[in-house]
């Protein structure tokens, strides 16, 4: 269970938060197709003064190129990321970053991922889902996760400290 006043956040990561000791991963997990676009839009929000290529955050995060274009492409169709095509093409934020509400991100991201089966009314083949006890909880829990994320926004989770720490570390 939780500590009361921690949130999804932290209690994902390692560590002792309101007495209680934490393990990553034990609360919850992102998809990496989730975990890389919000990285995007943190490389991004680091450097507003100029555009970047999909190849600049794929190296400074070690990741797929082709797996990152196609994570961009749904963050330009939604809005948030422009993408400029071209010999001085590259991608920039769409929007200010007080503006970027991570809960609207997080919807995005994970619109192709449903928390569980039986959420995915089409697909779900789960032959226990007309009389489960856990779905409706489930989706309360989901609601809890979205509205905390709707609280925050791309520049809070950067701040000045942490943007200047982050630049430090992505452009060493």
């Amino acid at each position: 269970m939780m500590p009361l006043g921690v949130t999804p956040y932290e209690a994902g990561r390692s560590g002792s938060v309101g007495g209680a000791l934490l393990r990553a991963g034990t609360v919850m997990r992102l998809n990496r197709f989730s975990d890389y676009g919000l990285r995007a839009l943190l490389y991004l929000g680091i450097h507003r003064k100029r555009r970047v290529t999909t190849e600049e955050l794929a190296t400074a995060y070690g990741i797929s190129k082709s797996h990152l274009q196609k994570i961009v492409r749904r963050l330009g169709a939604a809005g948030f990321v422009v993408l400029h095509r071209g010999r001085d093409g590259g991608l920039e934020l769409d929007m200010e970053p007080e503006r970027i509400k991570i809960g609207e991100v997080m919807r995005v991201l994970e619109s192709e991922t449903p928390l569980v089966e039986c959420f995915d009314e089409e697909r779900n083949q789960c032959i226990i889902a007309p009389s489960c006890g856990l779905k409706g909880p489930l989706a309360r829990a989901e609601a809890a996760f979205f509205a905390e994320l709707d609280r925050v926004t791309l520049a809070d989770v950067l701040g000045d400290r942490r943007r200047t720490q982050l630049r430090a570390l992505l452009d060493g």
